[in-house]
């Protein structure tokens, strides 16, 4: 039977290329992106390797909305072994999406609903991408937003350091049944996510910047990879014989996660989050949940 896999902001990038290595590993691919013309360029790229046909989805993964629509017209489909989520994104200034930071919304509450919004239809595996990022962020959880000043890399690391929590805690939950949850870190690649970003102050605590010049060589450091090379975490993620909970470092191994996501604490008070701002059915307005 044909495996069926979904692969979040893979029109381009580290997304794209995990998503030729499934096809290439026998999966028939969906890839999830916010432009047609993308992602009929990506479907074309993903049809030249003869195999599985490959298909795309419009959906901006920043609306919670789009996500829960996205999840419905995927579930239409059947069965789904693979689920990755690769959607990720950094904001140098403090964004809100409908009234919530947007990093948050992006990298974790994103990925959070549409991956348990799919779970009666998986049959086999989750993979949520990580970052080394993670050891930046603060680790109180009460708030979608910590106290204090905004700097863009330390919110993105408190994002997936919630998202690395999470999926830890469904690892948990799902340990009795057929589906694995793992994670998997790509390390760094330049990508429209990097490209600017990381060349700007501002992003980091003031701490940091007085250390500017040796932060910045190693961002360019970490994302001086091609995203091929970034992808292959995620494939291993995604098709190793790896048991459930297993994170795969950069260098596509298995790595001890973040303690910090391996707290129990920790776990719940994202979950609790979690189901309060990101419910799995759309909340109307002025009703409260």
């Amino acid at each position: 039977m044909t495996r069926r896999a979904v692969i979040t902001a893979g029109t381009g990038g580290i997304g794209l290329e995990i998503a030729l290595g499934l096809t290439r590993a026998g999966f028939a691919v969906t890839v999830i992106g916010r432009n047609a013309e993308r992602g009929a360029r990506a479907v074309d790229t993903l049809n030249a390797q003869q195999g599985q046909p490959a298909q795309f989805l419009q959906a901006d993964l920043a609306s919670l909305d789009q996500v829960r629509a996205l999840a419905t017209r995927i579930t239409t489909g059947g069965d789904l072994d693979l689920l990755v989520n690769n959607v990720g994104a950094m904001y140098p200034d403090h964004t809100l999406i409908d009234g919530l930071e947007a990093s948050f919304v992006v990298n974790h509450l994103s990925p959070y609903l549409l991956t348990e919004l799919l779970l009666p239809a998986l049959t086999r595996r989750v993979v949520n991408i990580t970052s080394g990022a993670v050891i930046t962020a603060k680790k109180i959880f009460d708030h979608v937003e910590p106290p204090g000043d905004y700097y863009g890399f330390h919110w993105y690391g408190r994002a997936k350091l919630a998202n690395l929590a999470y999926t830890l805690d469904l690892a948990h939950r799902l340990d009795t049944t057929a589906v694995d949850v793992l994670a998997a870190d790509p390390g760094g690649a330049a990508t429209d996510m990097t490209d600017g970003t990381l060349h700007d102050p501002k992003i980091v605590s003031p701490a940091l910047r007085v250390l500017w010049p040796l932060v910045r060589r190693t961002f360019e450091r970490s994302t001086s990879g091609s995203a091929a090379t970034a992808a292959l975490p995620s494939i291993e993620a995604a098709t190793g014989p790896h048991p459930n909970g297993t994170v795969i470092g950069r260098h596509g191994t298995p790595v001890t996660p973040a303690r910090t996501a391996t707290d129990p604490r920790v776990q719940q008070a994202v979950r609790r989050l979690s189901e309060r701002h990101a419910p799995l059915r759309r909340v109307p307005d002025g009703v409260s949940n």
